[in-house]
């Protein structure tokens, strides 16, 4: 399965990154997955181009590839003015419309008080319900106090047990799916030789 995480922090390093890696190595130490990490501070300038040109550059429109075609999303931003960056918001303003519709997605921001945790009940988990994805039911917060206090690692562990169930409960449902339909495929295209047939039709005796 493929994880595909967003990470939004605009510094180097980043604690918005730092709460990604560990929510992706938490979920990956539950089930097997492929991680891939998406950027948006390299991302900035194609991302303000395609608002313009309406086009995304090489590595945009990679990063969209990979976001769509993910089985699991992690999502990280940290707090501006109470609420998800401009940049986050961005990114996910020029992703195809349809491209989360039923997606696993863990919710995660940082911040440097914990008055600012409600955002992500107020503005993340509302965005990822206008588009679609199923948002899994705990999301993670993590204000300057909280790094390396009690409280966090469970947290994270729970969070990343809730999208490893929900991203294999899904794998499984697909590829119950196709075998279904490769089954379906092949019995409508079953070829019976025609001496067969013929047979068939003749009465017995």
């Amino acid at each position: 399965m493929r994880l595909v995480v967003v990470s939004a922090g605009l510094s180097v390093p980043s604690s918005t990154r730092l709460l990604a890696d560990r929510l992706a190595g938490a979920v990956q130490g539950k089930t097997a997955v492929d991680i891939e990490v998406v950027e948006l501070r390299e991302l900035a300038v194609e991302i303000a181009h395609h608002f313009t040109n309406g086009f995304p550059g090489r590595k945009l429109a990679q990063a969209l590839d990979a976001v769509a075609g993910a089985d699991g999303l992690i999502v990280v931003t940290p707090v501006f003015s109470a609420s998800y960056s401009g940049l986050f918001k961005s990114f996910f303003d020029v992703l195809d419309q349809d491209a989360l519709t039923g997606k696993p997605v863990l919710i995660a921001a940082t911040g440097g008080s914990a008055r600012h945790s409600l955002v992500l009940e107020h503005a993340l988990r509302p965005l990822f319900a206008h588009l679609r994805a199923v948002v899994v039911p705990t999301a993670v917060y993590a204000a300057s106090e909280d790094w390396g206090a009690e409280g966090l690692p469970e947290r994270i562990e729970r969070a990343a047990g809730e999208l490893a169930a929900l991203m294999g409960g899904l794998s499984a449902v697909r590829a119950e799916k196709t075998v279904k339909t490769e089954k379906t495929v092949k019995d409508a295209f079953d070829v019976v030789p025609f001496a067969e047939q013929l047979a068939a039709l003749r009465p017995a005796g």
